[in-house]
């Protein structure tokens, strides 16, 4: 029996919350890049490491049966049909820089057909029943439970709120590898004009509960991997706001090949904004 999704999102807030702890009070002031992923900027630091096995071994306390699918570590499978999807740091540059803008994520999915497969959770088809994005720089401390709403600290939050796109500030993000970001900073100079204005973060999971939290009006970013949205999603759609996708260029010879662009908002300022983003993305 799948226990109250109100019951799995204490688990997410207390995971998710000890890792910050960790991060914040074990960062170490000479912490420097253990290895790196997609690119030489794309990193991992020693603490992304260890905040994730402490995410896990929690887990595995408190939800034995279940699977889990990390950035660092990869999917485990479970017995159940529910699976924990964490992101130990997310936000890396940001902490390894010492910027007060990182969170750790911990959401659970429901993904019935993968995991009878024995395969990760698809954010295409799983179910996001509790999630958790948590600040400890700031200590601020997102919570969703599905259909019982999104809160901050506790408090809920209000509906999302429609702005015309021009007087909208979006957010947005950047992979790491050089010939995809000169593709992006071609978008971002083609959207420029459309918008009040642009911010770049730095963690796609505070993006999402800015917007759900009324500190942006829209999102969107190319690329976002399971653990980067799950959570946020959550936030994001308990404060009444969608996420939509927008259909990449699939041909090998595009820097954006293969990967989907996500934007966040309102349901109206989000139809304006994948028009104009789709009018800008490069042709096939």
């Amino acid at each position: 029996m799948i226990p109250a999704g109100r019951a799995l999102g204490e688990i997410a807030e207390r995971v998710a919350r000890a890792a910050g702890d960790l991060l914040r009070d074990g960062r170490p002031e000479d912490l420097g890049v253990s290895s790196t992923k997609s690119s030489p900027t794309d990193v991992v630091t020693a603490m992304d490491l260890a905040a994730e096995e402490l995410l896990r071994a929690q887990l595995a306390r408190a939800r034995p049966d279940d699977g889990v699918l990390g950035e660092e570590g990869g999917t485990v499978t479970g017995t159940s049909e529910l699976t924990w999807v964490v992101d130990p740091v997310d936000g890396t540059v940001n902490y390894l820089y010492g910027l007060p803008a990182y969170a750790v994520s911990v959401a659970v999915v429901r993904d019935a057909a993968a995991a009878a497969a024995g395969r990760a959770p698809d954010p295409l088809t799983w179910e996001v029943l509790a999630g958790c994005v948590h600040n400890p720089a700031s200590g601020e401390t997102w919570t969703a439970v599905a259909g019982e709403g999104a809160r901050l600290d506790g408090r809920r939050l209000a509906p999302v709120r429609e702005v015309p796109l021009a007087r909208a500030l979006v957010g947005t993000g950047f992979g790491y590898r050089a010939e995809a970001r000169a593709e992006q900073a071609g978008l971002v100079a083609g959207l420029l004009p459309h918008v009040r204005d642009l911010r770049r973060i730095g963690a796609a999971s505070l993006d999402l509960c800015s917007v759900a939290s009324g500190r942006m009006d829209a999102y969107y970013e190319w690329g976002l991997y399971p653990w980067d949205l799950a959570a946020g999603s959550l936030v994001l759609a308990e404060a009444g706001g969608v996420l939509r996708r927008l259909a990449r260029p699939t041909s090998a010879g595009h820097a954006l090949a293969g990967r989907d662009t996500l934007v966040a908002g309102p349901a109206g300022l989000v139809d304006d904004l994948h028009a104009v983003l789709t009018s800008l993305s490069p042709p096939e």
